[in-house]
């Protein structure tokens, strides 16, 4: 029995050999989420839609991994305008509500290519 799960996402791969995510037991570890249309393939001109894409492939592993989205430990979040977290921000709040409920969260400047404006991974602990 393997002690390591290679997680895969419908319509969602990496340029890489590599899979969306990678649990251990309780333990997801996520590699880079982006902002790629789910369906079309195809990387939105604008932040708005690739965050709103980026919280659909959230929601996707979460799902594939069976989890929830309040397993999500921590989430962070590379971005080519820093400073623009309006986008973001919608998303974050409509995905975690609750203030008092929400995972830690990191953002970072980084230069991204391929249009993407946005990436993100995550770490959750998942129930049994």
């Amino acid at each position: 029995m393997r002690r390591r799960t290679s997680i895969h996402l419908p319509g969602f791969t990496h340029a890489n050999p590599i899979p969306a995510a990678s649990r251990i037991g309780a333990h997801l570890y996520s590699g880079v989420l982006t902002g790629r249309d789910p369906v079309s393939r195809e990387m939105p001109p604008d932040l708005e839609d690739q965050c709103a894409n980026v919280f659909i492939q959230v929601r996707s592993l979460m799902a594939a991994a069976g989890g929830r989205l309040d397993d999500i430990v921590k989430m962070t979040f590379w971005l080519a305008d820093y400073r623009d977290r309006e986008a973001l921000n919608r998303e974050w709040v409509a995905m975690f509500p609750d203030p008092d409920d929400r995972p830690a969260r990191q953002a970072m400047a980084a230069t991204l290519d391929g249009g993407c404006l946005i990436q993100c991974d995550l770490v959750a602990i998942l129930e049994g």
